[in-house]
């Protein structure tokens, strides 16, 4: 029997389960225009607002509003510094209770250098602005190391269960895509993921870059591959698969994790939806529209207000010096007089203020209407209102605004229960170390003992962290120059009244003051030096003058004890003589 050996193409392999899966979510956004939405949202962003649109003779003109606009939005969301803080509730266990508080303490320092040693100020600065942008920011959360880290992931990377279900964690699953370079994902399949030869040569480089975010996005220099992870519920925890087109990287494997490790941030809600609603969409139309207005006030510029030349060339002997300057024109039968009647001049049309008075209202009423105006923006001069005025007019403009402050803090809560709930997991068994503060009694450079403050390795066992109830709460502190400038003028206030001392009003300043308060401390440090330098030479003074005093008193008691000495010698000569 002769078999026909065919070669089995990449679309005649077998497709994993999680692809198909994977498919029928791209699908689904793609008759949304989920994918041409977030691309289109991004160029109008950064300023290519005239893709795929016709500008005409000139030069395309941008008058960009939605740039500013979507800065300053994100920039009030974020005018604060942001602490996750856990709090303790175990109340049915009074014993438990006062540990847990102290446990609870000990995480908040923690997470408080987690929190800025992955630059996460910066990353929620950066989700709220993709949000903004293109209606929704998400974060990823891994732990490849003893603390959690965070991947911002795009809109187009992720795929819900359920596109109607705005709650992440109430998700039946949630599919993320990652483009890899395939020799990586080859290496993982084998180091890790344990994979046979043959399996691993069916990872093959694909062009899926269609549902990537961003035109930049759809080239690429190197083969890469498409790489799902899954994560879904199971018996109230979560489990993880990875595959490709054609692999199963890895099988279900179960996390323990009891919450999905995605932050979701979303801009507006929108009834029904999971992706909610930008702020850029809203404005293209408008956008464009000043824009093209721009360009036909430009045109109507060129065509008619300036001077056009009009010559009769055949009259001319020399039409070359018509485009000169100084130049002299040499006509044919015509006198000097009636030079007029072969070159001239058409003069220039004069263009109705109605075209810039509609661009400008159409720039002001859109930036108005969309929260972003002078007002809103504190268009005041610092030099003539105070802190809080400054800040009243700016408080009250950003009520707007309150829904997205308030879903930034929400989202903020969520990655400190996802925090928590990893390392509750992820520590079970060995216990957590995490650093405290103890104080303890240190000499200085005079050799006198003092009170300062050391960290030192404290052990959180297994046992005790898991038990943990806490509530996660958001501390919001103001971080805006204005609100520097009412804290800086309060706290002047107080030191000029006499309310408190110098060292209490520089100690009191923020760290990014105003105010040179690193000077103030050296200062104030050169000062207790200065004066503790004094103290020194006086108690060397004292002792001195103490040796001193010793030194007369010792000699006044031998200049007695000689005194007495010689009045006993006279009183037995006395009495020597007298018997005599």
């Amino acid at each position: 029997m002769k078999f026909n050996m065919k070669k089995e193409t990449s679309d005649e392999k077998a497709i994993t389960k999680l692809w198909m899966q994977y498919q029928k979510g791209k699908d689904y956004l793609l008759q949304r225009g989920v994918f041409e939405e977030t691309d289109k949202n991004y160029r109008m962003y950064n300023e290519d607002q005239w893709y795929g649109v016709e500008s005409g003779p000139i030069d395309p003109i941008v008058l960009n509003i939605i740039k500013p606009t979507v800065k300053y939005k994100v920039g009030t969301i974020n005018a604060n510094l942001f602490a996750i803080n856990y709090s303790a509730e175990n109340y049915e266990d009074e014993v438990y209770q006062k540990e847990a508080e102290k446990v609870c303490e000990l995480l908040n320092k923690h997470v408080a250098r987690v929190w800025e040693n992955d630059y996460m100020d910066y990353k929620i600065r950066k989700v709220s602005k993709r949000a903004c942008i293109d209606s929704e920011g998400i974060m990823y959360f891994d732990m490849p190391g003893k603390d959690p880290k965070a991947q911002i992931i795009s809109k187009t990377n992720v795929y819900f269960g359920d596109e109607n279900e705005q709650d992440i964690q109430e998700q039946p699953y949630i599919i993320i895509t990652t483009r890899k370079p395939l020799l990586k994902v080859k290496e993982y399949a084998k180091n890790i993921c344990k994979l046979s030869n043959e399996e691993i040569e069916n990872i093959i480089s694909d062009n899926d870059t269609t549902t990537q975010s961003g035109d930049s996005s759809k080239y690429e220099l190197e083969d890469k591959v498409l790489v799902l992870t899954k994560l879904f519920k199971k018996n109230g925890t979560v489990w993880v698969e990875e595959a490709t087109k054609h692999v199963q990287l890895r099988e279900p494997a179960d996390t323990q994790l009891r919450l999905y490790p995605i932050a979701h941030f979303v801009w507006e809600e929108v009834e029904g939806s999971a992706r909610g609603t930008g702020e850029v969409k809203q404005l293209i139309s408008n956008q464009r529209e000043i824009n093209k207005n721009a360009n036909r006030r430009a045109l109507s510029v060129k065509i008619g207000a300036y001077p056009q030349k009009v010559a009769n060339v055949d009259k001319i002997k020399n039409p070359s010096a018509i485009n000169k300057v100084g130049t002299t024109i040499v006509t044919e039968e015509y006198d000097v007089d009636d030079v007029r009647k072969i070159y001239g001049f058409v003069q220039p049309a004069s263009m109705s203020p109605d075209a810039k008075q509609l661009q400008e209202e159409l720039i002001s009423h859109t930036r108005e209407l969309a929260g972003a105006g002078d007002i809103a923006t504190g268009d005041i001069n610092p030099e003539r209102a105070s802190g809080r005025s400054i800040l009243a007019v700016q408080q009250a403009s950003q009520q707007p605004l309150t829904e997205q402050s308030a879903g930034l803090k929400m989202f903020i809560e969520d990655i400190g229960r996802i925090y928590l709930d990893m390392y509750q997991v992820y520590n079970a068994k060995d216990g957590m170390v995490v650093l405290e503060e103890i104080k303890e009694q240190i000499k200085n450079e005079f050799d006198e003992l003092e009170n300062k403050t050391v960290l030192k390795p404290k052990k959180i066992s297994g046992t005790v962290l898991t038990k943990l109830k806490a509530c996660v709460k958001v501390d919001v502190t103001p971080k805006s120059a204005y609100d520097k400038y009412a804290t800086e003028q309060i706290l002047e206030n107080y030191f000029t009244q006499g309310l408190i001392t110098l060292d209490e009003y520089v100690k009191a300043l923020p760290d990014d003051s105003i105010a040179p308060k690193q000077k103030l401390e050296e200062i104030l440090k050169h000062r207790e030096e200065e004066q503790s330098k004094i103290q020194q030479i006086e108690k060397q003074a004292i002792a001195m003058q103490n040796k001193m005093n010793g030194y007369i008193q010792a000699n006044e008691r031998i200049n007695n004890i000689d005194n007495e000495g010689q009045q006993l010698i006279e009183q037995l000569t006395n009495q020597n003589t007298t018997e005599m």
